[in-house]
């Protein structure tokens, strides 16, 4: 996302940095995520990785942070030497509406360049407008299902070539 489209608002002492998602602080934040999610789709429709698979090896996980306080989260899974996979991008509605998505969407980007990954990919729900419209913005494209997935009406699958 470096260099294309400026964030719309500056996120004032926040912090992002790789963390375990297995603390309280960031299971609570998941499981806002989770209620989140549930509220939208049905069981069926969702596809989140859950906090022990949030922590393995091929998952970069960031947490958002703001005078000491978890407000967002996000990660990027290879799924191979070249192609990453969004996952768990949060922040509570209390949080939104200040740049925080777009910033750590350009934490995940920078990572997977850093990584080698060249095209990030990713699901999300039909009815998440705002997470709609922030990939959008940031160059993401509607793309066929890729990995695992299948498709399913309620979702949206995008992707950005990034390198």
């Amino acid at each position: 996302m470096s260099g294309d489209v400026p964030p719309p608002f500056k996120v004032p002492r926040v912090s992002i940095a790789q963390e375990d998602p297995r603390q309280p602080e960031v299971v609570a934040l998941i499981e806002a995520l989770d209620d989140f999610s549930n509220s939208l789709y049905p069981a069926t429709s969702n596809h989140l990785l859950d906090v022990a698979e949030l922590a393995m090896p091929d998952v970069v996980f960031f947490v958002a942070r703001q005078e000491g306080r978890a407000i967002g989260c996000g990660a990027v899974r290879l799924l191979d030497a070249t192609h990453g996979e969004i996952k768990r991008m949060y922040v509570p509605h209390e949080a939104r509406g200040r740049g925080l998505g777009w910033v750590l969407l350009d934490t995940i980007e920078a990572e997977a360049r850093k990584r080698g990954i060249r095209r990030l990919s990713l699901e999300t729900g039909i009815h998440n407008l705002q997470a709609v419209h922030l990939y959008r913005r940031a160059g993401y494209t509607d793309c066929p299902p890729f990995a695992d997935y299948k498709p399913d009406p309620l979702s949206l699958f995008m992707t950005k070539e990034i390198a």
